[in-house]
């Protein structure tokens, strides 16, 4: 979450509860102070609302001021990417389906989830594409996803947006404070390299390829000469906490892991990145093995010390 958006429910609580803003302030980091830094400033601040009494709910909200475990949420937003439906059996073994896709405003960008078969229906019948505009009432975040139930609404709105922010949108976070689903970028050390796994993918549409004799096949394109990819794991710690992090085949050339045919080159190219501190951004997702998060890293920086000390300067 941005500083403009916390800056922003301050206002709102300011401005519901007659507080002054800066009263405010020192309540949240009292609160954050008591739980010893375990809570955000944008959750002490839900915890502070709630208690002055002031709710967000039933209120229209920009995008970027969604937050984790909000209900009765309003919101529009135009649709930059729509996925396939997809069909499931549910618990008693009845079909249904689910949509996914995300949408933007002017300020952030949010995958949503339709669980509703009348919802998904305007997606099939083509009422709801990309470009479209949708206003979106009485849905629920579920960590960092707007999920909308059978009571939760969607329809083409007529509102338009000149301007949409389309690229994700990265939350810079110290590892303690990850959640599950959130894109997150963070400045940490390598500290453990594991060994790369290897898996092959189609060299059309770089999807896996299954084996079938000497042959591999692609669901899309049939027989293929599969590609060679490669996948790895590494620890990063920041000093607030440690995850385990994912790192797929051209992430893992831009760390500098290159040489997956040469054991010896390997094992150089991995010693030569431990204790290394590099900024990662990707998505923090579930591990169903071990159920622990983990971070998916889809992209690799090296810090620049400009950038860093104006960051720093800003933040003291």
């Amino acid at each position: 979450m941005t500083t403009g958006n916390y800056d922003r429910i301050l206002e709102k609580i300011a401005k519901a509860s007659g507080l002054d803003k800066s009263e405010i302030e020192n309540m949240v980091e009292a609160r954050r102070s008591k739980l010893s830094g375990l809570i955000s400033r944008e959750g002490a601040a839900q915890v502070i609302a709630a208690e002055l009494g002031v709710s967000f709910e039933n209120e229209k909200l920009k995008i970027d001021e969604l937050l984790p475990g909000m209900r009765s949420v309003n919101v529009v937003g135009k649709v930059i990417t729509l996925f396939p439906v997809r069909s499931f059996k549910t618990k008693r073994g009845d079909e249904s389906k689910v949509a996914n896709m995300w949408i933007a405003d002017d300020s952030s960008n949010i995958k949503v989830v339709l669980w509703d078969t009348h919802h998904v229906q305007l997606i099939e019948a083509g009422e709801i594409k990309e470009g479209t505009v949708v206003d979106i009432k009485n849905a629920a975040m579920r960590e960092s996803e707007l999920h909308l139930g059978n009571f939760s609404e969607i329809k083409p709105s007529s509102e338009s947006f000149e301007n949409v922010v389309t690229e994700r949108v990265l939350r810079e976070k110290n590892i303690s404070d990850f959640k599950k689903g959130e894109n997150v970028s963070t400045r940490a050390f390598i500290v453990q390299a594991f060994e790369p796994r290897f898996f092959n993918v189609c060299p059309e549409c770089g999807k896996k390829v299954t084996s079938e004799g000497d042959t591999f096949v692609c669901l899309q394109h049939e027989k293929v000469m599969p590609e060679k990819r490669a996948v790895s794991s590494i620890v990063l710690d920041d000093g607030t906490e440690s995850i385990r992090a994912v790192l797929f085949h051209e992430v893992l050339n831009k760390l500098g892991i290159t040489e997956f045919n040469d054991p010896d080159a390997l094992l150089r190219q991995k010693e030569a990145i431990l204790g290394k501190e590099m900024i990662f951004s990707g998505n923090v997702r579930n591990n169903a093995f071990f159920n622990t998060p983990e971070f998916i890293v889809n992209d690799i920086k090296d810090i620049n010390l400009d950038e860093l000390i104006i960051s720093l300067e800003n933040k003291a």
